[in-house]
Parts: structure tokens; sequence; C-alpha cells
């Protein structure tokens, strides 16, 4: 059983594992929350993990595995969630693998797949799909590794804030979280070693958004 804290803790790590591909920061987690500290993150997630629901990877930074999600069932206490705790198995589809594209100096567009990656359906929604193997490190803070796969949705346009594929002047692509700043375009990199790059908006097209990330260990 899981206190109904637990419950939402849960799902709001599901989540952004899902949109994101990596786990959400323990500030993120305390807001969404509602808590004043982090401290009754951490009491939450060590409740999750003795009952089997989530895996701490201690290794890695901001990496955390969802084991299993409870099923809601009708006529609950009001601070327990019961239910079948078994994970319905999703259905595998094949997003084409572009090549590789740098999370560090910007490379060469690929047009044409390489290959294709089998990907769960929960980790997409509507829209269409394509994936690209990163080559560096400067996104390593967000959680995205050198040799990581992530899984792009196709769109033109994003928010600030959001992590995207640009491409510069038609033939330079790169991964990068992005900020506009009036006319200019500011390519932000998740790495202390790496220099924000500042684009006019009119040489920048957004390629895709990022939605979720494969690793093989």
């Amino acid at each position: 059983m899981l206190t109904r804290k637990q419950h939402k803790l849960l799902l709001f790590i599901d989540s952004h594992l899902k949109q994101t591909g990596f786990s959400p920061s323990f500030d993120e987690m305390r807001e969404a929350m509602g808590l004043r500290s982090k401290s009754g993150i951490h009491r939450l997630i060590s409740g999750l993990e003795e009952r089997g629901f989530l895996r701490r990877h201690h290794h890695r930074a901001r990496a955390l595995e969802v084991i299993q999600l409870p099923e809601i069932t009708e006529d609950l206490p009001s601070n327990v969630i019961r239910g079948s705790f078994a994970r319905q198995k999703s259905e595998m589809l094949k997003v084409p693998l572009y090549g590789r594209i740098a999370a560090g100096t910007p490379i060469e567009a690929l047009a044409d797949p390489v290959s294709s990656l089998s990907v769960s359906s929960d980790m997409l929604g509507s829209g269409d799909y394509y994936a690209l193997e990163v080559v560096g490190d400067s996104m390593i803070e967000a959680g995205i590794l050198d040799g990581d796969q992530v899984i792009i949705r196709k769109t033109d346009s994003a928010e600030n804030g959001q992590i995207v594929v640009a491409l510069i002047d038609e033939h330079e692509v790169t991964l990068k979280r992005l900020r506009r700043k009036g006319a200019m375009v500011a390519l932000e990199p998740a790495n202390p070693r790496y220099e924000t790059r500042i684009v006019p908006a009119e040489k920048l097209r957004i390629q895709g958004q990022l939605a979720g990330l494969l690793r093989q260990y």
C-alpha cells in the first residue's frame, strides 16, 4: 500500500521520465509536492524504494527508475492506495534512428535513417518521432550522456527552457536547451565547461523536442 503523497510523487516521477527521459531534480519534486524542504522528498523516495516501486541508481546523478505503478481501486481510505501492482506490458514501436547529434560542438545533420529503435509506446505521445545518438558531454547535468539515444518529437516550435534539436545555418545540428532573447536565440549547455551559443533567430530552425532517452549498460 502507498500513502497518497507516495502515490503522487511516484506518478510525477513516472510522467517526468516519460516526457524527458531523465528523472526530476529534488527541487522539481519538492515544488510538485508542495513541500518546503528536500528532506520530505528523501523520506518519500525511501518509502517507495522499500515497497519496490522505485529504484535509485546511486552511481549516477538524478537517476530514478520506476519499477511498477499501482492501480487505483474504488472506496479507498483517505491516505492509502491499494490494488494490483502489476504493470501492463507496453506495445513496442519502431522509431527511425537518423545517426549522431552533438551535445557539444555542432556536427552536420544526417538526413536518412541508418536503422531503427524499438521504443515503448508509453514513452511516445501523439505525433512523429525519430532518434539520434548523442555525441559529447555538454548536456550531462540534464541527464544526457555521451552514447545515449535520444527520442525526438518532430516539431518546428518550442517553449523557453525546452531541450531541442536545433539546426543552425541549414548544416549544423546540436542538442541544447533553448532560450529566446529578442531577435536572438541562446542554445544553453548543461555542463559548466561549455559556453552558451547565441544565434540570430533567422539562422536557426527547430527540428524537434526531446521526448525520451534510451541508455545501454
